[in-house]
């Protein structure tokens, strides 16, 4: 809203002083030499490819490992359990599933993320790239061969994702352009407006988790394992407690399988205290 008004007020100041019958277009942003560090990690650094490669290839040998232990649960956490009670949806005799986010998770969104890189996030211009993005998100290093493997051992694979349901069609061929093959609507692609509580994937997986047995979920955020990492104003020492313990610990590359991504998430709204703590304060002499 801020640079809206400056904007604004911009736009009226030039107006007052151009010929009435002038016309101009407002400037380009101006682009920085250099993108964020954040998105020159992500998406550009062979650092970044390798981590995010040696996930995925994690990933493809555990399901093809864990079908033949033939698991009595999934690990979808079941309604009401908690990382300090952890309690799971049961498998019985359904076919096994691998459930994954698909931004910055099974895609790279770089489309996007290098208008957002010198421009505030503004929904409107998401909203379009959900319609329209097809061809110009890219399958993250491993991602392909990842999800080829899983469908081979018989593993299906789902996505459930925060795009909007209202823009299925365009995430269904995005996530075809990219390499990884068909997603179809309320089968195999869970988005936000399935189901009436909004952000949270907790009714989705749940969904899911009735008519598979789910051995993999896989994201960027740690949203995409238990909306109770999301709780509102979860202060951030609980949130770093609940992530490292001893519950969700045993489930960390055993069945929850974390990428990194440096570029956006809920950690964004960490202060100084957060990250540096106060006993591990130093000044130089």
């Amino acid at each position: 809203m801020r640079d809206f008004a400056i904007g604004a007020a911009l736009l009226l100041a030039g107006c007052a002083s151009a010929p009435a019958d002038v016309s101009t277009a407002p400037p380009a942003p101006t682009e920085a030499a250099k993108p964020p560090v954040a998105l020159q990690y992500l998406y550009g650094s062979p650092e970044a490819a390798v981590a995010v490669r040696a996930t995925n290839a994690r990933i493809a040998d555990y399901g093809v490992w864990r079908i033949k232990q033939r698991p009595k649960d999934s690990v979808v956490l079941a309604a009401g359990a908690t990382m300090d009670a952890p309690a799971f949806e049961p498998c019985g005799g359904k076919p096994f599933a691998a459930v994954f986010d698909a931004d910055e998770t099974l895609i790279w969104n770089l489309g996007p993320m290098r208008h957002f890189a010198h421009s505030a996030y503004d929904p409107k211009v998401w909203d379009q790239w959900e319609k329209t993005g097809a061809g110009k998100a890219a399958a993250m290093p491993g991602s392909v061969e990842m999800v080829n493997k899983l469908r081979a051992a018989g593993i299906t694979v789902i996505a459930n994702t925060n795009r909007s349901a209202a823009n299925a069609r365009g995430s269904e061929d995005t996530l075809r352009a990219a390499g990884l093959g068909e997603f179809k609507h309320g089968e195999t692609l869970f988005l936000m407006g399935d189901y009436a509580d909004g952000s949270s994937k907790d009714g989705r997986r749940a969904a899911i988790a009735s008519k598979y047995c789910v051995i993999i979920l896989g994201g960027d955020q740690l949203g995409d394992f238990s909306q109770q990492f999301n709780v509102k104003d979860l202060p951030a020492a609980q949130r770093m407690a609940l992530a490292t313990s001893a519950g969700a610990t045993a489930l960390w590359d055993k069945g929850w399988f974390l990428f990194p991504n440096p570029v956006y998430g809920p950690w964004e709204k960490l202060g100084w205290d957060d990250a540096f703590p106060s006993d591990k304060q130093w000044e130089p002499k």
